[in-house]
C-alpha cells in the first residue's frame, strides 16, 4: 500500500488550547445561531470542525458524530458541500433579520451595512455544491 500523505505535524500546546477555545465559541455561537435570526450557524460549525480537528482530536469526533452537526461536517469535509436545507434556513433567517433591522433601527446605513454583509455571506453560501443523494 503506497500511503504518500504527510503526517500531521503537532502543533504546540498553547496553538491547540487557543484552537480548542476558538471551537468552543463557535459551537456556542452556532448554538445560539439556531435561536437569534441572523446569525449563522453553519459557519460556525464549520469553523468549529476545522478548530477543533486541529486542536482536539476528541472534540472533534463529538462534533462529526453529533446529530445536528455531524452531517454538515461531514457534508463539507467529503465534498465541500452545504445542503440545499442549511442554505434555505440561513437565508430565511438573514431575510427575517434585515426586516427586523430595518423596521427597528434609526440609523438606515447600519441596517444597509449589515444587511449588505449577510447578502455577500448568502451569496458564497449559494455558490457551494449541494452534497450528493444519499444511497441506501
Amino acid at each position: 500500500m503506497d500511503d504518500t500523505r504527510k503526517p500531521v505535524r503537532q502543533l504546540p500546546a498553547v496553538a491547540r488550547y487557543l484552537l480548542l477555545a476558538f471551537a468552543g465559541l463557535c459551537v456556542a455561537l452556532g448554538v445560539i445561531g439556531i435561536f437569534i435570526p441572523g446569525l449563522p450557524t453553519t459557519v460556525f460549525i464549520l469553523m468549529a470542525g476545522w478548530a477543533a480537528a486541529r486542536s482536539s482530536p476528541r472534540f472533534h469526533h463529538w462534533l462529526e458524530s453529533h446529530r445536528l452537526f455531524g452531517p454538515m461536517l461531514r457534508d463539507w469535509r467529503k465534498h465541500g458541500a452545504v445542503s440545499r436545507r442549511a442554505k434555505i434556513t440561513a437565508t430565511v433567517m438573514m431575510t427575517a433579520c434585515a426586516v427586523i433591522l430595518f423596521v427597528t433601527t434609526s440609523r438606515m446605513w447600519v441596517a444597509e451595512l449589515i444587511t449588505g454583509v449577510m447578502a455577500l455571506v448568502l451569496m458564497w453560501l449559494w455558490l457551494r455544491p449541494e452534497p450528493p443523494p444519499k444511497t441506501r
